[in-house]
């Protein structure tokens, strides 16, 4: 936390150009995707997504092969090259955006299941935010978490940002920095977080009989054993993808009582933290991100700064869009038809804005790494790549 952010991206990036492993005379590595797979945007089987078509071709290509220096001025260096069956693509940089921009797709909706929507969002807090779906993991779920963590190390290399929307938590975790009991727990899932709030805070034994009962209603909890009319909980708890789970040993058989109320409220909570922190999934999402870029480099960024240079920023910042854009040949910031091109994109919302960029240059977000505005030995590549802004090919009209 006591150096500035700039200075880090400018220590991060000497490295990562210093661990380059394909040097310029290595053709880059070429997948196949098949379009007609995931045609009208429903994907039938989430083999047929373009992130399992990619994992499945990349599998065999050594990393080492994806790790390529920054860009410096023009186009990123792209990790692999995409060639979409039965089109005709020129270049490969419209088809490398489109890519990222579609596996982000596919990771937040239901096609994969590598992703979970956090339990929150369903009250309309953190709306749209995801964590990793907390489950004993399969040997192919591994090699995909392993494939989303390179994802995330090829997009820092290429520098453009992924749209993904994960909570704290998750980068938390990824920088290896602990979770905070309270608050992570109440931005994931803040029915949890409120039920363990109510055992916490009762007084007396009346209040936890009132709480039973109420519960009780909810068909969360059972009969005591001792008094047949008498509602209790027992030491089990929904995990987040739903399961009923024992919160210890017998925990089916173990009646809440009010001398072990504060064991049960600990238990559910520490369950919610260990999901939130996924150490098998996480373990493998490190270790693809660590076959990228050294993982020494996380140890000095905050999980903010981390997820500002892996995703960019989520909102489009005009100012500094304006300032990294340049106008060709016979065109000034000062003619008239630019300055209505600003005061258009000035009325636009943030949604049409996103919009804007995806069509200009085939990403929804702008990489956000410059360190300076100026201009200088490290800005040579500044977002994005600039924008140029170009007089029309044909003859002079109206």
């Amino acid at each position: 936390g006591l150096i500035f952010y700039d200075t880090k991206v400018t220590v991060m990036n000497r490295v990562l150009n210093a661990t380059v492993q394909r040097t310029a005379d290595h053709a880059a590595p070429e997948i196949t995707l098949d379009p007609l797979e995931i045609v009208g945007g429903e994907i039938r089987s989430s083999e047929n997504s373009y992130f399992c078509q990619a994992a499945r071709q990349l599998g065999c290509v050594p990393s080492s092969q994806l790790c390529v220096k920054l860009a410096s001025g023009g186009d990123p260096t792209y990790a692999f090259n995409i060639r979409f069956t039965g089109e005709e693509v020129h270049g490969t940089s419209g088809s490398f955006r489109h890519f990222l921009w579609q596996v982000c797709k596919e990771l937040q909706s239901s096609s994969l299941s590598l992703l979970l929507l956090c339990p929150s969002s369903a009250v309309n807090k953190n709306k749209g935010k995801y964590i990793l779906t907390p489950s004993p993991i399969t040997y192919a779920e591994e090699q995909l978490f392993h494939f989303f963590g390179q994802l995330l190390g090829i997009a820092i290399r290429a520098d453009v940002p992924l749209p993904l929307d994960l909570l704290p938590s998750f980068w938390k975790t990824l920088v290896g920095e602990p979770l905070d009991p309270d608050l992570d727990l109440q931005e994931a899932d803040i029915l949890t977080y409120n039920y363990v709030k109510k055992f916490e805070n009762i007084s007396d034994e009346t209040e936890l009989e009132a709480l039973c009962a109420e519960i009780a209603s909810q068909h969360l909890a059972t009969e005591s054993p001792d008094c047949p009319n008498k509602p209790c909980c027992k030491f089990t708890y929904p995990s987040l993808t739903g399961e009923e789970v024992e919160l210890c040993p017998r925990g089916r058989h173990i009646p809440v009582g009010w001398e072990n109320k504060d064991v049960y409220a600990a238990a559910i909570r520490s369950l919610r933290l260990r999901e939130l922190q996924t150490p098998e999934c996480m373990t493998a999402v490190r270790a693809g991100l660590g076959s990228i870029i050294p993982l020494q480099l996380l140890t000095t960024l905050t999980p903010l700064e981390m997820e500002l240079r892996t995703c960019g920023l989520p909102y489009i910042n005009l100012e500094f869009l304006k300032a990294h854009t340049m106008y060709q040949v016979g065109l000034m910031e000062t003619d008239q038809h630019i300055e209505f091109f600003w005061s258009a994109l000035e009325m636009f919302t943030q949604e049409e804005l996103c919009k804007f960029i995806k069509f200009a240059c085939n990403q929804e977000r702008i990489p956000f790494t410059c360190p300076c505005k100026d201009g200088g030995p490290d800005t040579a590549h500044v977002p994005p790549y600039p924008m140029k802004i170009a007089p029309p090919d044909g003859a002079a009209g109206t």
